[in-house]
């Protein structure tokens, strides 16, 4: 399922928090949700959200992996010639949202798990191989990932901007010439 829901009610909830003991404690998690959604979706959605009374604090952890949400601009265009604005995808990995007793929500990054697996291989390695120059060289390969991975996601993200002022720049050739075709 894409998403999944519990509600813990109880003493057993104490263990999470204090205040889930008498309001209950929501745990969510989305897996591989794939939505597009209106802008206009987004902007009336505000006044159902508004309320003059002040609800009780639940505690809760929305944890959400693999997914990706599509807005699209559904708003009247300036100009009729234009192709309209390019739809921008929010895509998340793995983030934890979590609303305390206090009421406020924190995003998180889950644990990183992927670090203390390194450190156990490490380790196996060293006692099957010692300390022998086969061991130093799996070492360095091992340090290596998270600076080939750092240097991965700045790749993406300077390719993404690259797309953002391409787009950007054929929508303002259409604006003048709307039979434009690269």
């Amino acid at each position: 399922p894409e998403v999944c829901v519990r509600l813990e009610v109880g003493p057993s909830t104490a263990a999470r928090s204090p205040l889930a003991v008498q309001n209950g404690f929501l745990h969510m998690l989305v897996h591989s949700y794939t939505a597009e959604l209106f802008m206009s979706f987004l902007t009336n959605l505000g006044p159902f959200l508004e309320d003059e009374i002040i609800p009780e604090v639940m505690p809760m952890e929305i944890e959400i992996v693999n997914a990706k949400i599509t807005l699209k601009d559904d708003s009247l265009q300036v100009y009729p010639t234009s192709p309209g604005p390019i739809p921008i995808t929010l895509a998340v990995d793995h983030v934890i949202v979590k609303r305390g007793d206090d009421g406020v929500f924190c995003l998180t990054a889950p644990p990183v798990v992927l670090l203390q697996q390194i450190s156990a291989v490490r380790s196996a390695l060293q006692e099957c191989l010692g300390t022998h120059g086969l061991f130093s060289s799996v070492l360095s390969l091992v340090k290596e990932v998270p600076e080939l991975q750092r240097e991965l996601q700045t790749m993406k993200i300077a390719l993404a901007e690259a797309n953002m002022d391409k787009a950007r720049l054929l929508q303002e050739i259409r604006k003048y010439n709307p039979l434009f075709q690269l």
